[in-house]
């Protein structure tokens, strides 16, 4: 429930309450606990009245389940982004494929070389850039 609070924990700070309060004076804040409860039910009725005013017809349209916080579990989109097998084409890889369908042949070599990885011979040093560092 709200804060913790189960039914079990509120009947129990009812008790205690009557026993505090007295036989007296409980009447008297049972009733200002039944306007302060209307008072706060009035308040929230025209809160929502006003929000439905002010943001127009969208408001009507909006799924507010699809916007709750709690069904977003970073688990299981980091799993499901994981599993996910559908390579996603880039501009590079889209024109490289062009190319190679249209050169024939030579497109073949071209993409046994590129498929291929790179390997440095015995001795070699890394291509370094001076300007990309």
């Amino acid at each position: 429930m709200f804060f913790g609070l189960t039914i079990e924990k509120l009947l129990l700070i009812g008790v205690i309450a009557a026993f505090v309060i007295g036989p007296e004076r409980l009447p008297r804040y049972a009733e200002g606990l039944g306007r302060l409860t209307r008072r706060v039910k009035d308040w929230m009725n025209t809160a929502k009245t006003r929000v439905r005013d002010e943001m127009g017809e969208e408001f009507q349209d909006v799924d507010w389940r699809t916007l709750d916080p709690r069904q977003y579990d970073p688990r299981r989109i980091i799993r499901e982004a994981l599993l996910d097998d559908t390579p996603v084409p880039t501009v590079k890889a889209a024109a490289a494929a062009g190319a190679v369908a249209a050169m024939g042949a030579a497109g073949e070599a071209y993409r046994e070389e590129r498929a291929a990885p790179s390997r440095l011979l015995a001795g070699e040093t890394a291509p370094f850039d001076d300007e990309a560092t």
